[in-house]
């Protein structure tokens, strides 16, 4: 599970948050999160694909378009939680911003995701 969990994490930042295509970022969601699944973010809590995805693109909206997420160090996997280090900013350049990414795994899929902001 811990290799699996780790990708699903990376898919998530890469086909999700750094996805600017609704309809694409939602059969991402569809694929990575549970159906019932809880997104919990700076001042903001969804449930389910449908809020996930709008969150997502509320946050994204805020962004510059050439913003994109990167993971800084390696997923860390214990049993069921995972935690993944991210930044934000230009592609190609430092990140402006960092956070982390907590998940909560059932039955192979995202059942709660805990968002980070550091800076």
């Amino acid at each position: 599970m811990s290799d699996q969990a780790a990708i699903m994490m990376e898919n998530n930042l890469s086909q999700v948050w750094n996805e600017r295509d609704s309809d694409a970022r939602l059969k991402a969601i569809e694929k990575i999160y549970d159906s019932a699944a809880n997104l919990y973010h700076v001042g903001d809590h969804v449930t389910g694909f449908d809020a996930i995805n709008n969150s997502v693109t509320s946050t994204l909206k805020h962004l510059p378009a050439d913003f994109v997420f990167t993971k800084l160090k390696p997923v860390v996997i214990n049993n069921s939680i995972g935690r993944l280090i991210w930044g934000a900013g230009p592609r190609g350049e430092s990140p402006v911003a960092t956070g982390m990414d907590i998940a909560h795994f059932e039955n192979g899929k995202i059942k709660s995701l805990y968002v980070f902001l550091d800076s």
